[in-house]
């Protein structure tokens, strides 16, 4: 085996561990850093005692949770809002492209919504500003031979999801946080928010939406990451 190669293992190794190791831990670790962060036990316990519209805990087994959103690291896209273009294409009747003025001028909503890290973390209520997937799906006319949505982001990174999930009224493409506009750290200026899914698939960065009629795993699926990311389920790895 080479040293790329070797390289390679090691370090999806390490990942795993780490994944393994702060699902059980009290505290987790910026990913490749050496800083440590404590979970909120009080916010932890009084979430798990809570239940969600849909029957199911308001926070999956192995999570804990934090105050603020974490950044997670990923190779970060221009932070330039005059750079910014959204494309929308794939399964559909009309494709588009939008740049952020017109992106604006599209219906926007402001939602609560829970994110659930794999590492372990989860953040509970914050507030996202932006414009529902759904609404751009409208807009854009989503054949019926579409399946699954590719969430295309900088550097080529993209995560996959089937489109019913999608689909829901907090999945959003936003650009608020509480309020404020994203920092770059997050995805500045527009990421995506896919709530009920592990927070990976919630890509940084966001340059287009991509709708198919067969699956195309992205980026941390094709690492050894699980294919859908139920937090409920647990679904880490694949």
């Amino acid at each position: 085996m080479s040293d790329a190669n070797n390289e390679y293992v090691e370090k999806m190794m390490q990942r795993r561990e780490f994944i393994r190791t702060a699902a059980k831990g009290t505290a987790i670790a910026v990913l490749g850093g050496a800083a440590w962060y404590v979970l909120d036990d009080e916010l932890t316990r009084k979430a798990r005692a809570q239940t969600r519209p849909d029957g199911r805990p308001r926070l999956p087994p192995g999570q804990r949770v934090l105050r603020k959103l974490k950044p997670m690291g990923g190779t970060p896209g221009s932070p330039k809002i005059s750079e910014f273009r959204l494309r929308i294409r794939g399964e559909v009747e009309k494709p588009f492209t939008l740049d952020y003025r017109e992106m604006l001028k599209m219906k926007t909503v402001t939602t609560p919504a829970d994110v659930h890290c794999v590492t372990g973390w989860s953040v509970l209520g914050a507030e996202w500003t932006g414009v529902r997937i759904k609404d751009l799906a409208a807009k854009a006319g989503v054949k019926k031979s579409a399946r699954f949505l590719i969430i295309e982001a900088a550097a080529g990174y993209t995560a996959n999801m089937p489109l019913a999930p999608a689909m829901r009224d907090d999945c959003l493409i936003t650009w608020k946080l509480d309020g404020r506009p994203l920092a770059r750290a997050h995805g500045a200026p527009v990421r995506a928010l896919i709530p009920d899914l592990y927070f990976w698939k919630s890509a940084k960065w966001v340059t287009g939406l991509r709708f198919t009629s067969r699956d195309q795993p992205g980026y941390w699926e094709t690492r050894g990451y699980h294919n859908i990311g139920d937090p409920w389920k647990e679904q880490r790895h694949g």
